[in-house]
């Protein structure tokens, strides 16, 4: 009746459950490579079938569950807590009892003390490979003593028969009567005086096998799978890590608004929830060496279960670090089962072709957008009134809901991070979640119709009415890349993970304004010199952003290194190329604090913009902050396929200068295989391309800018739009004299505008010079590949050499 966890493995699913197999595995034969995992025992399925043997009670469970449509929700509801009944008096006899407790006592001279027991459900079609569901049986936690042990064990086996167990049972084509239920009895890690949380060894909303992703709060983990609480949030880059360089790639504070901790003697219930003071909320709750330390465990733990299965497995972990000792222990690992699944040969992409007013922001979940009427759910009371395609809005979820959320549109919650209960069903389900919007219940009324938007990165969004939106699918894997590299244009790196699995080449344009602009806010200047920034509101704003680093210098870096080496982790090992910041000073003066540092011009386009501010007095020792996190995410990181261009530099004295002021910084051309590019966009560059080739080791030609400037038409006015046009002779000859420039000199040559995309005949015009690489929107990119492909096969049939010029 009793197995400890050293006599079980992965084998052992029909005898323990999958959860209990995994826990034996881990405790058994991954305890040797350093991993600490609690001891415990399991009460076998075997010994849950001779219970109901011994009470003759299976003709009775049929009775209650033959026949049961799972849709009737009253008459699931009235069947199944039949069903439980039945288990869990047939639980209570004699001989299951003394073993329990025979084993209790094992455990608790082993542990010299009374101990704290986590008692948890472990069912045979439980954490399977190809079968896994959030919450559908029941856990306890802090169980102390015999009676309340036995008492546990008993209720764990009758919730084989939750609402949400049966469901999924019948779903997945599983036998009620042919599955059978096991507990786990572990020693409890006091995660409740200090954290805990769930660990992915993929990135769960794109499916991204590149990273670890790291959730904790502080207290005991349930909170963070049940949504209760917004967790910390941190990934780490697996190749980078191997390879000896322990960075934390990116890192998210979260709101972890309560901690569940032990209660009292005498409490009616043996946990309880407190709120989490307000300084301990407003710090992360391991440290980057615990994150890094968890990041190990959970590649070996992957590497174990992959060799197992002969075919890499990413994981689902859960983690807990015990207050008493410090140290840091592994829960459970199951095999992930959602993410992972996604077929590499398309991706859905979901876009909004409207706008509306925003009325609730959070994480976004699923990468979807959906419309519906909004039915807020205070509990399961509530649930009788919610309607096939309405938008479910609640606190937060419980397993218990899962049959109705089964029929929602979309899941919106004012807590919960993106490993709780909530996100976990709305990926299995396949429909947009949007958690820990705070004030969601407030802001949306029932019956009003929104639009649920998960598709702009990590942001979620709620807006106000039925925005439209389109669908189209992208194909991941392409037969024949053309011989042009096709690149893309990236600025969010909220987006990376999910571009990157697309057929690319790299990034030949990562935009570092949007980064500056949207997750740093702050002017760079404003950051060195603060007492320059006449604003008192606006030296609290800044004071207030960066009150987690050493200094608002340490902030913009920090922040700006995370963003752009995301980007760089996502298309690792392909290269990714950085323009430096090419704000114009009118959006310079709109960053926080930007007023008092930039000049006032008529013309910003043609302003003090690019190269000329490097190393100018007026902006070098915001350049500085630039080149540290740049240096961070290459040798901190280890990041080396970063490579950085340099853009709208007008003379060659003025890259000379940005290239010394570069070198000063650390970040000298050549050194630790450094590749600097330059922005081919004035005509001073195509004339000069010669001399600009001595200076730098590639090119990418702005095709926006270059058209501008050589047509004479200001590319932001409506007014001369007819005017612009890249298909000119005049541009097209510009074109052609960068491209064989560049070749001439041996030296790389790509373009990052839309043109390509835009015009066929561009993209044809471009192949026929030799161009290398063609730079563009992931939703330009599919097309973009059929263009090349086609314009060199029209290339090799005919044998030409050189383009003819249009007009």
């Amino acid at each position: 009746m009793i197995l400890w966890f050293d006599q079980v493995g992965l084998g052992d699913t029909a005898r323990v459950g999958g959860k209990n197999a995994s826990l034996g595995e881990l405790y058994g034969r991954l305890t040797p490579a350093g991993l600490r995992v609690p001891n415990g025992f399991c009460v076998t399925a075997d010994a849950y079938r001779a219970a109901l043997d011994a009470a003759s009670a299976w003709p009775a469970l049929h009775r209650a569950l033959d026949g049961l449509d799972v849709t009737d929700i009253p008459a699931l509801a009235r069947r199944a807590a039949e069903a439980r009944r039945i288990v869990y008096e047939a639980t209570g006899h004699a001989p299951l009892r003394a073993a329990i407790i025979g084993a209790y006592r094992r455990l608790r001279q082993e542990s010299g003390a009374e101990p704290a027991l986590a008692v948890r459900s472990s069912a045979t079609a439980e954490d399977l490979p190809d079968a896994s569901f959030a919450g559908q049986h029941e856990s306890f936690l802090n169980i102390r003593g015999e009676e309340a042990l036995v008492e546990a064990c008993r209720r764990c086996c009758a919730s084989l028969f939750t609402d949400r167990a049966v469901v999924y049972r019948a779903n997945n084509g599983f036998d009620h009567f042919k599955v059978a239920l096991s507990v786990g009895v572990m020693r409890m890690v006091r995660a409740d005086l200090a954290a805990s949380g769930v660990i992915f060894t993929l990135d769960t909303e794109s499916g991204f096998r590149d990273v670890v992703y790291v959730t904790g709060s502080y207290g005991l983990g349930e909170n963070v799978v049940q949504g209760k609480v917004d967790p910390d949030e941190f990934h780490v880059h697996k190749p980078t890590f191997r390879a000896g360089y322990r960075s934390v790639l990116r890192r998210a504070l979260g709101r972890k608004q309560t901690r569940l901790v032990y209660a009292g003697p005498g409490a009616a219930e043996p946990t309880i929830d407190l709120p989490t003071p307000e300084a301990e909320r407003d710090r992360f709750c391991i440290s980057d060496e615990e994150v890094l330390s968890l990041a190990e465990a959970a590649l070996i733990i992957e590497a174990h279960y992959s060799a197992a299965a002969g075919h890499p497995v990413p994981m689902d972990i859960e983690w807990a670090k015990d207050g008493l000792d410090g140290q840091l222990y592994i829960l459970q690992a199951r095999p992930e089962t959602v993410a992972s699944r996604r077929g590499a040969q398309a991706v859905e992409s979901f876009s909004l072709t409207g706008t509306a007013p925003v009325l609730v922001t959070g994480k976004a979940v699923g990468e979807r957008i959906a419309t519906g009427q909004v039915r807020r759910v205070g509990g399961a009371a509530d649930l009788a009134a919610f309607r096939p395609g309405e938008v479910l809005v609640a606190e937060a979820t419980s397993p218990d809901w899962e049959p109705v959320m089964k029929t929602a549109a979309a899941i919106v919650t004012e807590r919960g991070g993106r490993t709780c209960h909530a996100a976990i069903v709305a990926r299995e389900l396949g429909v947009p979640a949007v958690v820990g919007a705070a004030g969601a219940l407030g802001a949306l009324a029932d019956g009003a119709e929104v639009t649920v938007c998960c598709a702009r990165g990590e942001a979620g969004e709620v807006l106000q009415g039925a925005v439209p939106f389109v669908v189209s699918r992208i194909a991941a894997d392409v037969a024949v890349l053309p011989r042009t590299k096709i690149m893309l244009n990236l600025a969010n790196p909220a987006l990376a993970f999910r571009s990157a699995m697309l057929p690319s080449a790299g990034v030949g344009l990562a935009r570092m304004e949007f980064i500056v602009s949207e997750q740093i806010g702050v002017h760079p200047m404003a950051c060195v010199q603060p007492d320059r920034v006449a604003s008192l509101a606006e030296r609290q704003a800044i004071a207030q952003l960066a009150r987690h680093h050493a200094s608002a210098e340490a902030f913009f870096v920090q922040t700006l290194a995370e963003g752009v080496g995301t980007i760089a982790a996502a298309f690792h090992p392909r290269p990714v190329i950085l323009r430096l910041s090419d704000f114009k000073t009118n959006e310079y003066g709109r960053l926080l604090g930007g007023s008092g540092f930039e000049p006032a011009e008529e013309n910003p386009m043609l302003g003090f913009r690019g190269a000329a501010r490097y190393a100018h007095p007026a902006y070098a020792p915001g350049f500085a902050l630039e080149c540290r996190a740049i240096r961070q995410v290459r040798e901190r990181m280890g990041l080396a396929n970063l490579r950085v261009m340099v853009p709208f530099c007008r003379r060659l004295e003025e890259a000379e200068r940005v290239l010394a002021e570069m070198a000063r910084h650390g970040l000298k051309r050549g050194e630790a295989g450094l590749e600097v590019y330059m922005m081919c966009e004035i005509p001073n560059n195509v004339i000069l391309i010669d001399r600009f080739a001595a200076l730098f080791d590639g090119f990418s030609i702005g095709s926006n800018d270059l058209t501008q400037l050589t047509l004479g038409v200001d590319r932001d006015s409506v007014t001369v739009a007819f005017d612009f046009d890249e298909r000119d002779p005049g541009v097209l000859e510009m074109l052609r004299q960068a491209v064989s420039g560049a070749r001439r000199n041996h030296r790389h040559v790509g373009i990052c505008g839309e043109a390509p995309a835009n015009y066929p005949e561009i993209a044809a015009y471009l192949v026929a010079l030799g161009i290398e690489a063609i730079s563009v929107t992931p939703a330009s990119l599919l097309r973009t590949i059929a263009v090349v492909r086609e314009a060199e096969q029209r290339q090799e049939a005919s044998g030409a050499q050189e383009p003819v010029l249009a007009g």
